[in-house]
């Protein structure tokens, strides 16, 4: 969400206004969970708010996340090979692409890396759509099972 809506602050959720005021507008990489028929939930690393529907840029995932455990790729000499978490995602769009920033132990580099520089080392497990369908049972008010199978 690089800019203000033009309704001014309207658009966010009352109770997430002080949190919101701090990350937007800037050029962070937001994830948006759901819609509960009043407000989107975005999130961004721990942090979580709510904003009605408005103008954003929608962009492709490249598989990282922020809090993902990285290691740097080495590029001969130049880059030194460490491993580091992602606490920042952005998104520049002159070069559109998102850029990383990394923390590693207790300090946050101000160098920023690109999804090829980097190589995830937390395995993240997709569940598949099932193959088997299995019937919901339907019960009666006195807690008996009505449908057998």
């Amino acid at each position: 969400m690089p800019r203000w809506p033009e309704n001014g602050q309207e658009f966010i959720h009352p109770e997430d206004v002080s949190l919101v005021s701090r990350l937007i507008p800037s050029e962070r990489v937001l994830r948006r969970d759901s819609f509960d028929g009043a407000f989107y939930h975005y999130r961004y690393g721990d942090l979580s708010f709510r904003l009605r529907p408005c103008m954003w840029l929608p962009i492709q995932g490249e598989g990282l996340d922020i809090g993902d455990e990285v290691e740097t790729v080495g590029l001969g000499m130049e880059r030194d090979l460490f491993i580091g978490v992602i606490n920042g995602m952005y998104y520049v769009r002159r070069k559109a692409r998102i850029l990383y920033r990394l923390r590693r132990g207790d300090q946050t580099l101000n160098k920023l890396f690109v999804q090829e520089h980097l190589r995830l080392l937390t395995n993240k497990q997709r569940v598949r759509q099932g193959e088997i369908e299995h019937p919901t049972p339907t019960w009666n008010g006195a807690g008996e099972r009505i449908t057998d199978w």
